[in-house]
């Protein structure tokens, strides 16, 4: 396959490898193979323009390429099925990222959901120069060739979703550099070294820290100004070297065969169809495959290959902001490697003179208002390809002069940024930071500082043993060379639910696509319009991340709305998250009622769940219809629940539901007299087992019990049966302290446990000291049980009372910390319940604290003696000594006893006596109108 215009070039490298290994070996081998990759990819019909990703050799390359050649079509190594978005890039700010999105999997494990793909493209990158080109210039056509996304993910292995890639060593994440999300990065011209020795050996004999910086200067720097053929050879040599020294990474070329053989399928696909002569095209694609080895490689390659199916999972596409930040964590670059090669592409414009391709229309950028004239064709067809090879590695490199006013500017530069943000730098630093980047750059062998070098050397001379402000000199050294430039999605490429969102919040009258926050202030009840713009926010707020919309002023919960709210909103900041709701619906209301819904029927799905839904439903869609069906599905939840887990968030919820039903409509729902009916049955179920359960908490128990007793009021008018909770209690025998509390307190409430032997019960706890170390747990209980009987808060203030008058030191001090830990634990819901009992029952004030009697600890009360005041005759004294059955157990319940006094019948000086005969007219007309004598 070999031609001669590379075979001095093969003999050398031969030579070369006998000399090392003192005779052929695998050297020869592979020094051999990369001069017939070279050779192959060259002599190929098909031009191919091998790039590197974010590459401003690459993108200049591509720039005189594409002004020389006209091509009219132009294959791009990039995920077919994206074409249709390429169009919207010139409404857009750059660096943005095109993404394919699917939430609905078929044919992919669940677990990997959502699936998304982006591919980011930035102004310095070869594949926007082509893209420009392409939609700018009549009569061209773009083609993109790459598996598409749902291959990406077919070609994954199932054992999971994607390798992240990871880091260079010692670099962090940045700031923004999480505009991606979770997203697998798709871009054209990986061109690393995926054998570690190899790159270490690279990094060490180079003197540099990371891969960016040895790629910008033995690559980028060298081939910046470098001829159209001598880029190309060196481009596919390099991928070629990267490609046979790649040992264990057989998965890995794998992939990168499939997609090769992907990509020919297509084009030799396209060309049959279109009649579009070879010479008129162009193939970028990333160095790494133009080293191709595969049988399908060229347009006479073979044509055995056989594109799988697309799975049915539906993929939504549109356009995210990225950032250079975002990039460089996404696929393991250096920090600030992207803003530094954006800055080194921006100055080469500037040096050469080169008119670069840029989409008419594209935010932040004027367009070119010069254009080049095109030159005449020259194809490898036409001109035989010269060996540029030998001349370029025997070549020295060239050592750039010093250029005084760019370092000086940069060193006065950073130390200005370095004071804004809390360093205490000075003219000195300046000057140390100066004299050491261009020592750094001596030391590594090269006359003038790169960026790289400056930012050792303003980190040497500048940062301190702590940084006082948010960036340290690193970070200020990236945003002085180039900046950390964030991309915007325009308006008119938004998906409707995005474009949606913006019109309904025009009234606030802010700029929503501007990055950072912005305060909204609505004054609702002054303008109702702005009730509507709160009603999105609140709905943004309850689907975005927490800071995209976060109420200052204002809340929304059940029967309560606002006249006035504060916003601070970051819709600009977190587009990404706005966009990616545009794939689920149209509008937001849209897809909350999906989400609901899928919440409500999901695997995971329990009463509590459901509850919430309905609530949610209820705040911010208002949709009774739907909340009906929510709460169906929630009493089919509780109805098919065998554990009690989720009990307090049930109790919780049902109370408010049921509270807000009550005060907003005529009648409760359907669903929740159903819900109460069947929650009534299955805790009256459940309930003997909780209590013996050590699964089961104490608290879970408390809500069981709470709602059984809230609710039973409802729940017999609905004709529940209270026998059947009285059973249950009966069936109860707890063998913890906390649980058996819990189920004297039900006793009471069911009037089985009356208080006065509840107290004598707590008196023998106290009294034995076996027990001493689990009263805690006791009084715990009780606390929990104000949940279900608040009536017993007295009762728990009595008790703690009692146990801290009546055990001594010795035993209390150690006894204390399991009591405040306990309560802090379990009763922590509470205390503010206990502190109002006991601040009614205490005293106010010191004096009165010394004299002051608890009420639990008088005396009872005397029966009435001979000479005690009798009853006072009336219709009061009367009707209750008819009927004394509740004023006796009132007085049990008091723990008061006595006697009842006969009251005077005939003639008594009561009050209400002497009022009618003072006024007898009113009694002796009611007579006459009754009839009465």
């Amino acid at each position: 396959m070999s031609t001669p215009t590379f075979g001095a070039l093969r003999s050398q490298l031969l030579d070369a490898a006998a000399a090392l290994a003192d005779g052929p070996d695998a050297l020869a081998g592979i020094l051999s193979g990369i001069v017939d990759d070279v050779d192959r990819a060259l002599a190929e019909p098909l031009e191919i323009f091998p790039v590197c990703h974010h590459s401003p050799a690459s993108a200049m390359a591509m720039a005189r390429r594409l002004r020389e050649k006209q091509p009219k079509v132009i294959y791009l190594e990039l995920c077919e099925d994206l074409t249709p978005l390429l169009t919207e890039l010139r409404n857009c700010r750059l660096p943005v990222a095109v993404q394919a999105f699917a939430s609905e999997l078929d044919g992919f494990p669940q677990d990997w959901a959502p699936l998304s793909v982006v591919a980011p493209i930035t102004e310095a990158s070869a594949e926007y120069q082509a893209i420009a080109y392409a939609l700018d210039t009549p009569g061209v056509e773009l083609v993109l060739v790459d598996r598409s996304t749902d291959h990406v993910f077919q070609w994954q292995p199932r054992k999971e979703k994607a390798a992240e890639p990871a880091l260079e060593p010692g670099a962090e994440p940045a700031e923004d550099a999480d505009l991606h999300g979770d997203a697998v990065g798709v871009e054209i011209g990986d061109l690393r070294p995926r054998f570690a020795e190899l790159e270490e050996h690279l990094l060490h004999h180079g003197k540099v820290r990371h891969w960016s910086e040895w790629w910008d200067q033995y690559v980028e720097q060298p081939l910046g100004d470098a001829d159209y053929d001598t880029y190309r050879q060196v481009m596919v040599l390099i991928g070629s070297l990267f490609r046979r020294l790649a040992p264990g990474a057989h998965d890995r070329v794998a992939s990168d065969e499939e997609r090769e053989r992907y990509m020919w399928t297509r084009m030799r696909q396209h060309l049959a169809t279109s009649g579009i002569d070879a010479a008129d095209a162009l193939h970028i694609c990333g160095a790494f495959h133009a080293a191709s080895h595969v049988a399908e490689f060229g347009l006479h390659g073979a044509d055995t290959y056989e594109i799988s199916p697309r799975t049915a999972t539906k993929w939504h596409y549109g356009l995210i902001p990225s950032s250079h930040s975002s990039i460089e964590a996404q696929f393991g670059l250096a920090s600030g490697s992207v803003s530094i090669a954006a800055a080194v592409f921006a100055k080469s414009l500037t040096r050469t003179g080169v008119v670069p391709y840029r989409l008419e229309g594209q935010q932040g950028r004027a367009s070119a208002k010069k254009k080049a004239k095109p030159v005449p064709v020259v194809t490898p067809q036409s001109q035989q390809v010269a060996d540029r090879l030998s001349g370029f590695l025997a070549r020295p490199p060239v050592l750039d002069t010093l250029d005084e006013d760019e370092l000086l500017g940069w060193s006065v530069e950073i130390v200005r940024l370095a004071r804004r943000n809390g360093y205490l730098a000075s003219t000195a630093d300046a000057i140390a930071v100066f004299e050491t980047s261009i020592l750094l750059a001596g030391m590594r062998g090269r006359a003038r500082p790169t960026p790289y070098d400056f930012q050792d050397a303003a980190v040497t001379c500048i940062e301190k043993e702590s940084v006082p402000g948010r960036r340290d000199v690193r970070r200020l050294c990236e945003i002085m060379l180039g900046g950390d430039r964030i991309g915007q999605v325009g308006y008119e490429s938004l998906p409707p639910l995005a474009r949606d969102v913006h019109d309904r919040l025009a009234p606030l009258g802010l700029k929503l696509e501007q990055r950072g926050v912005q305060r909204a202030l609505l004054d609702i009840a002054g303008d109702p319009v702005l009730g509507k713009c709160s009603d999105l926010l609140w709905i943004l707020r309850h689907l975005l991340p927490k800071g995209a919309a976060r109420p200052i002023m204002g809340e929304r919960r059940l029967g309560h709305r606002a006249i006035q709210e504060s916003w601070d909103l970051a819709l600009g900041t977190h587009q990404r998250e706005l966009i990616e709701l545009g794939y689920e619906g149209i509008t937001v209301e849209q897809v909350l009622e999906q989400r609901l819904r899928r919440s409500v029927w999901g695997p995971q799905a329990t009463a509590a769940v459901a509850l919430g839904a309905v609530e949610d439903a209820t705040l911010y869609l208002r949709s009774r219809r739907f909340a009906d069906e929510l709460g169906a599905r929630a009493v089919d939840l509780l109805a098919a629940e065998r554990t009690v887990d989720d009990a307090p968030d049930v109790l919780r919820r049902a109370r408010r539901l049921l509270a807000h039903y009550r005060a907003t409509e005529p009648v409760l729902p359907a669903w929740l007299e159903s819900f109460v009916k069947a929650g009534y049955a299955h805790y009256c179920t459940l309930l003997p087992n909780a209590f013996v359960e050590e699964e089961t908490g104490t608290k879970q128990v408390a809500a069981m019990l709470g709602f059984l007793f809230s609710m039973e009021s409802l729940a017999l008018s609905l004709g529940c049966d209270r026998a059947q909770l009285e059973l249950a209690v009966a069936q109860s025998h707890p063998t913890t302290p906390g649980k058996t509390a819990l189920l004297w307190a039900a006793q009471h409430q069911l009037g089985v446990l009356p208080r006065a032997e509840l107290r004598e019960r707590c008196a023998a706890l106290l009294d034995n000291p076996l027990v001493l170390p689990a009263y805690p747990q006791y009084l715990s209980g009780f606390v929990q049980a104000l949940e279900p009987v608040p009536a017993l808060a007295g009762f728990v203030v009595e008790a703690i009372s009692q146990a801290f008058g009546r055990l001594p030191d010795a035993v209390l001090l150690p006894w204390l910390p399991t009591l405040i830990t306990t309560l802090r634990k379990e009763g922590g819901d509470h205390v503010g319940l206990l502190v109002r009992e006991a601040g009614r029952v205490f005293p106010g004030d010191l004096p009165t604290l010394d004299t002051w009697t608890p009420p639990w600890s008088t005396t009872a009360v005397e029966p009435a003696t001979a000479g005690a005041p009798r009853v006072q005759a009336g219709p009061v004294g009367m009707l209750l000594a008819t009927y004394p059955v509740p004023t006796d157990a009132l007085a049990a319940l008091l723990g008061c006893d006595g006697e009842w006094a006969s009251p005077e019948r005939d003639t008594g000086t009561g009050a209400v006596r002497e009022l009618l005969a003072r006024y007898p007219e009113s009694a002796v007309a009611l007579a006459a109108a009754t009839g009465a004598g």
